[in-house]
């Protein structure tokens, strides 16, 4: 790998695996910087050879990755490079989530602690992930902004769970716990927080270490669906809310009430909730 200027991601390598440490203080949002230098890594180890399995996992235990940088309200062009560059028929949010599960490396969450919207989306746009029982949890709360998923959750979920489920997530907006979300489908499993660490890296290595092409073989016969209908009607559906003043409102409402900070973050559903009263 040639590119290796990344001040949000500390990487290590050893045994085919490379683990991506996501490191974007304070609590991990998904911004401009962070989606550009994931995509570049993504892109980077494409075709390497020597890395056959990639670890996703955050610098902060408490945090994943946040949602999407909320301050997109105040800035509507923040994203347009990133637009630019997204395949036809998808936006920069749904790119990001495809560009993870096209990767032709085997792709691992290790879900410590908490992700939300666009960080939720990339635990299920990843070929596996697994979560710390005592403190993990995944959300979806963009309800609560005023609007709906925009990268990926709609058909993401419906891939991994029945209808019914997905919506309880998706419209009830709350914060699922790891055990739940191993019985609903979101994850692989959950683990006793002891057992994470141990658990991802043994799975990683003998990944890994497999012969040659069977990896590439395994993903070949199980292609992933084809969801570009689905996202076309995703981008509807998000963009024509965003642009509503309730979006506005609770977006701005919920950064001055402290989201994006930790503090705002432990409890977010609840923070939103109180704006919407």
């Amino acid at each position: 790998m040639t590119d290796t200027d990344f001040s949000k991601l500390r990487l290590s390598h050893a045994h085919g695996v490379m683990t991506i440490a996501i490191d974007n203080p304070p609590v991990n949002v998904l911004d401009v910087a962070l989606m550009s230098e994931i995509s570049r890594l993504l892109l980077a180890v494409r075709d390497d050879p020597d890395t056959r399995v990639l670890v996703f996992q955050s610098a902060n235990p408490a945090f994943f990755i946040a949602h999407v940088d909320m301050t997109l309200i105040d800035e509507p062009h923040a994203f347009d490079e990133l637009a630019s560059n997204a395949p036809e028929g998808l936006n920069p949010f749904q790119a990001f989530g495809e560009l993870l599960r096209s990767q032709p490396q085997v792709t691992l969450v290790k879900l410590a602690g908490l992700a939300r919207g666009g960080g939720a989306e990339f635990v299920a746009a990843a070929d596996m992930a697994f979560a710390a029982r005592e403190a993990a949890g995944l959300a979806q709360c963009e309800a609560l902004m005023g609007i709906t998923p925009g990268g990926g959750a709609t058909q993401y979920l419906t891939s991994r769970m029945t209808r019914g489920r997905a919506l309880e997530v998706i419209l009830g907006a709350d914060l699922i716990d790891a055990a739940t979300a191993e019985r609903y489908g979101w994850i692989n499993r959950a683990l006793p927080a002891a057992e994470l660490d141990d658990f991802v890296e043994q799975l990683a290595r003998n990944i890994a270490a497999l012969p040659a092409g069977v990896i590439a073989a395994a993903k070949q016969a199980m292609p992933a669906p084809d969801l570009q209908a689905g996202f076309y009607r995703e981008h509807d559906a998000w963009a024509g809310l965003f642009a509503r003043p309730a979006a506005e409102r609770l977006i701005r409402g919920g950064l001055k009430a402290g989201a994006q900070t930790p503090e705002g973050e432990r409890n977010l559903e609840g923070l939103l909730r109180h704006l919407a009263r």
